[in-house]
C-alpha cells in the first residue's frame, strides 16, 4: 500500500487506476446509499478519486488511505445533498442489484424475496434523514467502528452512538410497517373492530 501511495504522490495515473480499482466498489456502495441515486453516487465517487489524486501530499499515513476516501467520498456526498433535490428519487432497484456482490439464489423465489426484502430496505434507508442514513450506512455497510464514524464525520462519539440507536428504531418500525403492508393503518383497523 506504501508503493501505490508514493506513486500516487508521484501523480502516476496508474496508480490512481489501481486504487479505483482496489476502493471504487466500496466507495460506490456507500455513496449510493448516502445520496439515493446512482448516476449522483458515481460522480460523487469519481470527484472522491480526482479530489484525492490531487490533494494526495495531504494524507499523513499511508495506511490509511482507505478512510481518507472515505471520509472525501462522504463530504462529495454531503455536497451533492446541498446542490441537488433528493426528496423525487425514486429508489432503482436495479442499481441497489449492480452494487452487490451476492451469491446467486438457491432458487428463483428466494431470489425475489431477496430482491423484495432489498427494495425495502433500501427504501427505509432512503427516507432517513441524511444524518441518520451517514451512520447506518458507515456501521452496517462499510462496517466502520462506531469511532471509526465519530472521526470520518467529525461527530462526537455519543452523537453518532444516538444516531445510530435513533436510526435503526426507524428502520425498524419503517420495515414492520412494510411487512404488514398497510403503513399502519392494518393495526388502527384492528383496534377498532
Amino acid at each position: 500500500m506504501v508503493n501505490l501511495v508514493d506513486r500516487l504522490r508521484k501523480k502516476e495515473e496508474e496508480a490512481l487506476v489501481e486504487v479505483m480499482n482496489l476502493y471504487g466498489n466500496y466507495l460506490l456502495r456507500m455513496a449510493y446509499l448516502l445520496v439515493k441515486d446512482h448516476q449522483r453516487a458515481e460522480e460523487a465517487v469519481q470527484d472522491a478519486f480526482i479530489t484525492a489524486f490531487k490533494k494526495i501530499n495531504q494524507l499523513e499515513k499511508d495506511a490509511l488511505i482507505k478512510s481518507w476516501l472515505t471520509t472525501i467520498t462522504i463530504n462529495h456526498c454531503r455536497q451533492q445533498l446541498r446542490t441537488w433535490n433528493y426528496k423525487h428519487i425514486i429508489p432503482n432497484l436495479e442499481a441497489v442489484e449492480r452494487l452487490r456482490d451476492k451469491d446467486a439464489a438457491t432458487s428463483p423465489e428466494a431470489e425475489l424475496l431477496e430482491l423484495e426484502w432489498n427494495h425495502h430496505l433500501t427504501a427505509a434507508i432512503h427516507a432517513l434523514d441524511y444524518k441518520y442514513r451517514e451512520v447506518i450506512t458507515l456501521f452496517y455497510f462499510n462496517e466502520l467502528k462506531i469511532a471509526e464514524i465519530s472521526a470520518l464525520t467529525n461527530t462526537k462519539e455519543n452523537t453518532v452512538k444516538s444516531r445510530l440507536k435513533r436510526a435503526k428504531e426507524m428502520l425498524k418500525a419503517s420495515l414492520i410497517e412494510k411487512e404488514d403492508g398497510t403503513d399502519g393503518r392494518k393495526n388502527a383497523n384492528q383496534e377498532t373492530s
